[in-house]
């Protein structure tokens, strides 16, 4: 999947389903697929399920950055269960 996100720039999908659990993709994966996501100008469905994948806190600031160039989104579902993140990560 993240190859084909970087393959094409302006990339039109309209829906991601990701689920990535159990992986540590740490707070590097998640600023790669942040970047990558924030590419997709017609997305309007992303499902992501990072549980346990220890991206931490600036993991999570750069997922919410990426997702939040996402103006054509209108439904996320966003699993990040036992990542380390406190309150400044949520913000």
């Amino acid at each position: 999947m993240i190859d084909k996100l970087q393959e094409t720039p302006n990339l039109q999908i309209d829906s991601i389903n990701l689920f990535i659990n159990k992986n540590k993709i740490g707070e590097n994966g998640a600023k790669n697929l942040g970047e990558e996501i924030s590419k997709c100008v017609a997305l309007t469905s992303l499902n992501l399920d990072f549980s346990r994948d220890s991206i931490g806190e600036n993991g999570a600031k750069y997922l919410g950055e990426g997702i939040s160039k996402c103006v054509s989104l209108t439904s996320l579902n966003l699993n990040l269960w036992q990542n380390s993140i406190s309150e400044n990560g949520v913000k």
